[in-house]
């Protein structure tokens, strides 16, 4: 797509330095355990038909050969070297739907207003510096009518999990994402968006440690 530029970063270093790091990785590390939430991501975008999505974090493209080839799919990410990866998949898995690749911050979004019926986020929000700038931009580039599909790990609010978060999140920056996310995070960004109605929360295969989240503006 013409239109689609790259857009400097901000405070996005140790997230870009991280996944360059993870890049030749990723897919052997992650592709099986998140394969569930990727998934059910695409289909609830296919429901759309013909629907311009974007995809928000889209790293090496797992999810790209999922989407209906009815669908028009963009998909941004902070780390050149995951793009690359997604493109080589694009192009050796004959992916005509996936309509363009940008490196791009997903909180300083090149695309105007209302320009998106779905925006899919799978395993992002735990990355972003400033999930709920993230967010306010993901609002102000989807269509009224459209939807926002997240998955992400919610983190626990007591016990030995949230012992091993907390130490977890101690590098996060090593790491590239926070172990530690709250659901007050965007149930208070939530609240504060009457134009938004949160339709849809479950938790996900493997073991529930993913949450689906489906949101839609009206």
């Amino acid at each position: 797509m013409q239109h689609l530029k790259r857009v400097a970063t901000l405070d996005n270093s140790a997230v870009a330095q991280a996944y360059a790091r993870w890049a030749p990785v990723y897919d052997l590390a992650f592709s099986e355990t998140m394969r569930p939430g990727r998934k059910v991501a695409a289909a609830i975008a296919n429901r759309h038909k013909g629907a311009l999505v974007l995809d928000v974090g889209v790293g090496t493209g797992l999810e790209l050969p999922m989407f209906a080839p009815s669908c028009r799919v963009v998909g941004i990410d902070l780390s050149e070297p995951m793009l690359r990866r997604a493109a080589r998949r694009t192009a050796t898995g004959a992916l005509h739907h996936v309509a363009g690749l940008s490196a791009m911050d997903a909180c300083n979004l090149a695309f105007a207003d209302a320009t998106f019926d779905v925006i899919v986020a799978p395993y992002v929000l735990t990355v972003l510096p400033r999930p709920e700038a993230s967010l306010d931009e993901w609002v102000r580039v989807l269509k009224p009518g459209g939807e926002i599909v997240l998955v992400n790990h919610i983190g626990a609010t007591s016990g030995p999990v949230a012992w091993v978060e907390a130490k977890l999140a101690e590098r996060s920056a090593a790491l590239g994402w926070r172990p530690e996310f709250p659901w007050r995070i965007l149930g208070d960004w939530l609240a504060g968006h009457p134009d938004l109605r949160l339709i849809e929360r479950r938790a996900l295969p493997p073991f529930g440690i993913f949450t689906l989240v489906r949101i839609t503006k009206r």
